[in-house]
């Protein structure tokens, strides 16, 4: 009988700790506190195009706001970097840019796949040293997600994310999550580049969370790249 009882909860405890058992993924946002997420770091992925969580949109689904914008054509880095230094005006830093230009430009550099549903457009820019005409060190590129029309009026964006080339001091490691009053902003690094995106307090964290533990390149997100 006490073979018969202990094979019987020996069953029992391997059914709720399986792929679709009871406990399957308790603890799952406290790991992600405390130990961050190392899946952005290594994704390449290509986008599932089935439909969003609940309450998130797929970056591939919104507006993008610049993307009119590369009329050029997309070259090397070295061209793309040059080119849109030459539309702006010689002194201002932060110049408007297409996604293709952003990827062209920053090879590898990534954004979220899943963006927070009431996101309807996303402004991106690369940011420029104005001494050398060359990408910033400390910003080279940043992307604003609006859940009102960009720069119709103030207050209008959701989040924010700027991205930098990774140095020699950046290790590739767990999402470091930073709370104030004004909301919470993660940082990571994956392959070259150190990011950071921020969220008001209004916004759910778990929502902000998605926007860094869903990251992966940029190019499967253009507009031809399931072409």
């Amino acid at each position: 009988m006490k073979r018969l009882l202990s094979l019987f909860a020996l069953i029992l405890l391997s059914a709720a700790c399986g792929e679709a058992g009871l406990l399957d993924g308790l603890g799952d946002r406290s790991a992600q506190v405390v130990h961050g997420d190392t899946s952005t770091t290594t994704s390449t992925t290509e986008p599932d195009q089935a439909d969003a969580p609940l309450g998130s949109v797929r970056a591939s689904d919104v507006v993008w706001y610049n993307d009119g914008i590369a009329n050029e054509g997309i070259g090397e880095a070295s061209f793309v970097i040059a080119t849109v230094w030459g539309r702006g005006d010689g002194a201002t830093s932060v110049i408007q840019a297409s996604r293709q230009e952003i990827a062209a430009a920053l090879p590898g550099i990534q954004f979220p796949e899943l963006l927070p549903d009431r996101v309807g457009w996303v402004t991106s820019q690369l940011v420029y040293d104005v001494a050398s005409a060359t990408l910033g060190r400390d910003t080279a590129a940043q992307f604003g997600l609006w859940h009102l029309e960009p720069y119709t009026v103030d207050g209008g964006r959701t989040a924010v994310m700027w991205v930098r080339p990774a140095t020699g001091a950046d290790t590739i490691g767990p999402i470091i999550p930073e709370s104030t009053t004004n909301g919470l902003t993660l940082s990571w690094v994956a392959e070259s580049f150190h990011y950071q995106v921020s969220c008001p307090a209004e916004l759910a964290e778990d929502y902000c969370w998605q926007l860094a533990e869903t990251a992966m390149p940029l190019s499967l997100l253009l507009p031809d790249a399931a072409a």
